[in-house]
């Protein structure tokens, strides 16, 4: 089952990867609602660069490697302290973006009624629970 679970998530990672790619190379499919947006006004609470784009699709690629390495299945890494303790960071990461800023995103957001606000709440901040439990089985599911 644990075997599942991280290849899920290193997967569910790595798709959301090539998204952010395909947007930083000026794709549009889905980038309607992934941006917070102000209540008020109707305009975003911020709009990334493209540079900023591909580097976060470039950091959430490493975050798949180092979930498959501390979960031994790369045959080229095998887990080490560094996996181990970057998993567990990265734990942390997930897991602060799901409780979210209290604002904007997260479990405890007070702007809702926007299109990103319903996707937040049914769809992102559960699959960084989800990605936290993926990091956190990496570690001490062994």
């Amino acid at each position: 089952m644990t075997s599942f679970l991280i290849i899920l998530g290193a997967g569910i990672l790595a798709f959301i990867s090539i998204i952010h790619m395909y947007w930083a190379c000026g794709g549009t499919w889905g980038s309607k609602v992934v941006l917070p947006m102000k209540k008020d006004s109707g305009e975003y609470a911020f709009v990334p660069r493209k540079i900023g784009t591909f580097l976060v699709a470039l950091a959430i690629l490493c975050f798949a490697v180092i979930l498959l390495a501390q979960s031994g299945y790369l045959s080229f890494w095998n887990p080490s302290r560094y996996t181990k303790w970057g998993c567990m960071i990265l734990a942390g990461i997930f897991f602060l973006r799901a409780v979210g800023d209290r604002k904007y995103v997260g479990i405890f957001k007070k702007v809702k009624g926007t299109k990103f606000s319903l996707y937040d709440t049914l769809l992102y901040s559960p699959l960084c629970l989800y990605i936290t439990l993926c990091f956190v089985v990496a570690v001490y599911g062994r």
